[in-house]
């Protein structure tokens, strides 16, 4: 992720995680055997990377760093369950982050275009169908998974705004964005105690070109982050003992 400054371990992680062929239970095991307390809070840092640290930072940080090749085989594993899980949805693009711990997280990623009528907060028909699959096969089948949720915008300007009222505007519209998303899986099979955050980033930290409209389509999203809870990396430690 841009922007994004690991410790020297948190980066020689981060160049495991990129390996070509690794699963996530292999990258689990190397990274749980090399890293433990070093990177801290990296999920906290990975969302909130635009400074706007909001409850993530305090949650990832809680969780502790949880040392240990076996441990991190374990939480590998699950994790590499759910990626494919997530894989199955339609409308959805799944991809690898890191957690707190520096284990592996996965991450999905839901155009809003797809979700979302122009300049509205009211999921459509069509991504409904998706978002109910995603909760029914991905959280409530991993429900001792931890989930955040973040919602983006394009930078176009709101009609008769000055750029600055245009920003507030589109960061309100990426919260009630991402505020759906989270009301609609927790209706659908997600918990609410699974869902430790939800937020709104605007136009911040944009992934394709604001001036093509296929760049503005990508930079309209709703991302999704599944990471080990303590209650998983709780089950790993005993089961490795």
């Amino acid at each position: 992720m841009k922007g994004l400054k690991f410790y020297a371990m948190g980066l020689a992680a981060a160049l495991m995680l990129n390996s070509c062929g690794w699963s996530n239970t292999a990258k689990g095991g190397t990274i749980g055997g090399a890293s433990g307390a070093a990177l801290g809070a990296a999920l906290g840092a990975l969302i909130a990377k635009d400074g706007s640290k909001g409850k993530w930072a305090a949650i990832a940080g809680g969780v502790g760093a949880a040392a240990g090749t076996a441990v991190g085989l374990v939480i590998g594993k699950k994790m590499d369950k759910a990626k494919a899980e997530a894989e199955a949805i339609a409308n959805a693009k799944v991809e690898d982050a890191v957690d707190a711990n520096g284990y592996q997280a996965v991450k999905v990623t839901f155009e809003s275009g797809i979700l979302f009528p122009t300049s509205s907060s009211t999921l459509g028909a069509a991504a409904q169908g998706s978002l109910t699959q995603f909760a029914q096969n991905v959280l409530a089948a991993n429900p001792d998974m931890n989930v955040g949720i973040v919602g983006y915008t394009d930078n176009t300007p709101f009609k008769g705004k000055t750029a600055a009222e245009s920003v507030t505007l589109n960061q309100q519209l990426s919260l009630q964005r991402a505020q759906s998303v989270s009301s609609f899986l927790q209706n659908h099979g997600a918990t609410s105690s699974q869902i430790k955050e939800v937020a709104g980033l605007g136009e911040s930290n944009p992934v394709a070109d604001n001036t093509t409209a296929a760049g503005k389509q990508q930079n309209r999203r709703v991302e999704v982050f599944l990471y080990a809870s303590q209650e998983m990396i709780d089950a790993a430690q005993a089961q490795s003992n």
